[in-house]
């Protein structure tokens, strides 16, 4: 079997990271995340991270590599995937890519947009002209300014329209221009490529079975370590899902119970979103359902068949 990369994404507890195990020592693979969050050193339990006993069982990459006190980007994760790869080729490692963050697999597929670091004063003017006057003062001032990202861009969407504001305003072009220009992506060879889509409901479930899990695991102690640090509330790290509910409760405001819930709550939010922009942006590559008692098996025989083009998944039958 050849060494061809293995890229597995999916929502939010679908399991990701177990089949990502079960193939790696099947395989002899390495496993190399792909989270915007479980870099950070910081979060081990709240991101769902491998397990130390886990990451003894085959070789992992990329987790845990990054300071609270760091801005994760894309095109950092980028520069460390393209070493990890590297690395886990060079001892004969078949590389395994699995996540959540859609912005890293487009950097590993596609290649990014060169948009600069926007600077933390350009989001703090952000944050303030929402807290003002709402999303739609941002939306008003970018349909003037760029009408043509504007365009394409829901006027819903108030996390779109906060990112295309802060880089019109940061670097004076449009982020629609931006997106003209592509980095190289990292990989430069086709994949194997596997989305797991459960059934929504079956997911939220797991959502909140596994948030329970981690507060039983010490993740309200993770949190409050986390706190204690004093770092800039608008890091990456501090955004973390579960990191602002329970962070809330730890201040005193509401109570546990309330936390959980709200914690839950957003995390079901966020599961949604990562669906939808999966189905949207990865409808070409092929679904595995992880409630499957045979999903290795059935994964095992996508990777066996090859890089799947999108032509030929058309032409299936439905």
């Amino acid at each position: 079997m050849t060494m061809t990369p293995i890229l597995i994404a999916g929502p939010t507890a679908s399991g990701k990271s177990n089949l990502a195990l079960e193939l790696a020592l099947r395989l002899n693979g390495a496993v190399i995340n792909t989270d915007s969050m479980q870099v950070y050193e910081d979060l081990r339990i709240i991101s769902a991270r491998p397990s130390q006993v886990e990451e003894l069982k085959v070789p992992h990459f990329l987790y845990g590599v990054m300071d609270g006190a760091e801005r994760s980007s894309a095109g950092e994760w980028g520069r460390m995937a393209e070493e990890a790869l590297e690395e886990a080729q060079a001892d004969g490692l078949r590389p395994i890519f699995v996540g959540g963050t859609g912005l890293y697999f487009t950097a590993l597929t596609e290649g990014l947009s060169p948009i600069p670091e926007i600077p933390p004063q350009i989001r703090a003017s952000a944050a303030k002209t929402i807290d003002k006057g709402g999303i739609a003062t941002l939306y008003a001032d970018l349909e003037e300014r760029d009408p043509e990202t504007a365009a394409k861009v829901r006027p819903s969407d108030p996390q779109r329209i906060q990112r295309a504001w802060e880089v019109l305003e940061a670097t004076g072009r449009g982020l629609t221009d931006w997106q003209r220009e592509k980095t190289a992506p990292v990989l430069k060879e086709p994949a194997i490529k596997i989305v797991l889509e459960p059934l929504r409901q079956k997911l939220y479930a797991r959502c909140e079975r596994r948030f329970e899990r981690m507060l039983g695991e010490g993740g309200l102690h993770e949190v409050s370590a986390l706190l204690k640090r004093g770092l800039d509330p608008t890091l990456p790290v501090m955004k973390a899902l579960g990191i602002p509910e329970m962070g809330a409760y730890l201040h005193g405001d509401g109570s546990y119970d309330q936390a959980i819930k709200r914690a839950k709550l957003m995390t079901r939010r966020y599961a949604k979103r990562q669906m939808t922009w999966m189905r949207n942006q990865m409808g070409d590559w092929p679904r595995l359902d992880p409630s499957s008692p045979t999903l290795v098996d059935e994964a095992m025989a996508l990777i066996e068949a090859g890089p799947v083009s999108p032509s030929a998944i058309d032409a299936s039958p439905s």
